[in-house]
């Protein structure tokens, strides 16, 4: 049966994928099979306060008595805003629970223990590693307590991301510029600093091709000291404008994660790029190429506290695409601690269903 719980498992983290990749909870995926192997329902976690994907499956079938249910995480041991889904599997008579990774919550993990209490089957640690690569942005920011991390910048072959006389507009082509605000998009925050508002006066929303609002926004989360002008776009803002009035990354970083962001896209300029580079507070990078060469000063990072070869900050490229003329690089750092950590620290995180 090893094969038919991965193939189902796979199938769980891809419906897990259906649900919204911002907000406090993660994504989750079920799949209800039976004794022959064959799959009888199916679901997803939709949003804080709607169904578990294991209550949205079992939804689907009138007598789930004696059904395996696989799920990429494992299901949960607690009253929230619904049920623990551990009492609701024992109750609809599930005979198995395979999960892939366990619960990282304090009050919300357990349901593995009381599955197995109940004297139903419980396998876990299927397909781990794809789980935990997919749920990467939650699990860091639950292991961390503060938001996933991610630095984006735009730059010439030769790394510059201004030109001598300051102009830095459309580096990038079209394709790369529409990916950015899809990025914007799957984000719960985006962080500049203030002199990118003082120098370019965004309007910092996620915009479709045709310029209009995408559906989620990102909340903009200005850092630094300075005041925001009365006139400044940000204002405009549909989720409203955060001035953090402080240039302390990790006390605003906590201070987000405490107000539900799990995932931060940071699009300010070179300093605050820099910033979150040398404090080590990056956990991904998109980086956007374009094949231009402009030469001079105006490099996309400066100064991130590396003095030598020795001290470079190693990163892994885990893709690159090809937008246009443009190239796309992701990479994470080397250093980067697995998001399987997590399992074994015992934070108190709450899945507010």
């Amino acid at each position: 049966m090893t094969a038919s719980y991965d193939t189902a498992m796979k199938r769980a983290l891809v419906l897990a994928a259906n649900g919204p990749a911002t907000g406090v909870n993660p994504q989750v995926g079920c799949v209800l099979f039976d004794d022959a192997g064959t799959i009888v329902a199916e679901g997803w976690h939709r949003g804080s306060g709607t169904p578990h994907a294991e209550v949205d499956a079992l939804s689907k079938v009138a007598d789930a008595n004696g059904l395996t249910a696989v799920v990429t995480l494992e299901p949960c041991n607690h009253t929230g805003r619904t049920g623990p889904c551990s009492v609701a599997l024992i109750e609809a008579g599930v005979a198995r629970v395979v999960y892939a990774i366990s619960d990282p919550g304090v009050e919300s993990s357990g349901g593995a223990e009381r599955l197995r209490a109940a004297g139903v089957d419980v396998i876990s640690g299927v397909l781990a590693a794809e789980a935990s690569e997919f749920l990467r942005p939650w699990l860091t920011a639950v292991r961390l307590r503060r938001p996933f991390v991610t630095v984006k910048w735009a730059s010439t072959l030769d790394g510059r991301a201004a030109a001598a006389d300051g102009s830095s507009q459309w580096i990038t082509g079209t394709a790369s510029r529409q990916r950015v605000h899809e990025q914007r998009a799957a984000s719960d925050a985006i962080l500049v600093g203030t002199g990118t508002v003082l120098a370019d006066d965004p309007t910092l929303t996620a915009r479709g091709d045709a310029g209009e609002l995408m559906p989620t926004q990102p909340l903009p989360v200005v850092i630094g000291t300075r005041p925001i002008p009365g006139d400044a776009k940000l204002w405009d803002h549909p989720r409203g404008i955060v001035e953090t009035g402080s240039r302390d990354l990790p006390e605003i970083l906590g201070w987000l994660f405490e107000q539900g962001i799990r995932r931060a896209f940071v699009e300010g300029g070179p300093t605050l790029a820099s910033a979150f580079v040398a404090a080590g507070l990056a956990d991904e990078y998109l980086i956007y190429l374009a094949p231009k060469l402009l030469g001079g000063d105006g490099l996309a990072i400066g100064d991130i506290g590396v003095g030598s070869i020795a001290e470079a900050k190693e990163l892994q490229v885990t893709s690159v695409e090809r937008l246009g003329d443009d190239l796309l690089v992701v990479a994470r750092p080397v250093a980067a601690r697995s998001t399987t950590d997590h399992l074994e620290e015992g934070h108190d995180v709450h899945r507010n269903y």
